[in-house]
């Protein structure tokens, strides 16, 4: 199954940079947002740290810098594994290679979010999408923009509050893909992974994380403070999307690139 998955990419990447690998003529877009103590994370997780250990030149006159981190495995641009929300479902460093890098198409549904903060992306949405491009291709990586994007790291204008703990959960507004919708896509386009530009694939005020279940109990990965979707277009690029290898991990943080 490994030589399957690494022929699998080898395919990919020649799809994506030509059979002479050349990387001139290509677009590449950082979809990642840096992390540091200004990341958005769940308004409940443990948000990232850095402790420095050196920085500075050495008694034998090198220079030498060294840090430490810690962070919960969901904030910041990080990918949700199935077994988040599906149990025995994969987990982050299972989610296979070929699931990870593949055709992207961008949903701009920013329009209508950025007038109503409790939005959920429709199956009309999708198919008023394909009306206007093309069918969604079987396989693809599809990417969410909301327009909320541009409020990171503003928490109180991206989750809705600034608070935090559990009485702040109450509290969130930010929209996110309806689960008839999610179901349409594994059911219709079998998608191989779903990202947007909020803090979680379910809308704010969700309260059973109906989206979460249905893409993952499908082993259908979410990548979530997805950055700089404005930046790509409809369709014409492919993604990459590599989150931290972490064993027996429910997620981990994620870089994710695009490549026109």
């Amino acid at each position: 199954m490994k030589t399957i998955a690494f022929l699998l990419c080898i395919l990919i990447f020649q799809n994506i940079f030509g059979q002479d690998n050349s990387l001139s003529e290509r677009e590449f877009i950082d979809l990642t947002h840096a992390f540091s103590e200004e990341s958005v994370y769940w308004v409940t997780a443990k948000e990232f740290q850095l402790e420095k250990v050196a920085q500075g030149k050495t008694d034998a006159g090198f220079y030498y810098s060294a840090n430490n981190f810690s962070t919960a495995e969901h904030g910041g641009t990080h990918m949700d594994a199935p077994i988040h929300f599906a149990e025995n479902k994969q987990t982050v460093d299972l989610v296979p290679l070929e699931n990870l890098i593949g055709t992207g198409v961008k949903i701009d549904v920013s329009a209508k979010a950025l007038k109503n903060p409790d939005y959920l992306i429709s199956i009309e949405d999708l198919k008023n999408w394909e009306k206007e491009n093309s069918e969604i291709p079987q396989q693809s990586i599809i990417l969410f923009q909301t327009g909320f994007g541009k409020f990171y790291p503003d928490a109180k204008k991206y989750l809705g509050t600034n608070e935090r703990g559990t009485d702040a959960v109450k509290k969130l507004h930010f929209p996110g893909l309806s689960p008839e919708a999610a179901n349409w896509l594994i059911k219709n386009r079998n998608i191989k992974a779903v990202g947007l530009d909020t803090a979680s694939i379910d809308y704010g005020q969700s309260t059973n994380f109906a989206t979460h279940v249905a893409l993952m109990t499908q082993n259908v990965p979410a990548f979530e403070n997805v950055a700089n979707l404005e930046k790509l277009p409809a369709t014409g690029f492919q993604v990459i999307a590599l989150p931290m290898k972490l064993k027996g991990g429910s997620g981990g943080p994620l870089r994710i690139i695009a490549i026109r």
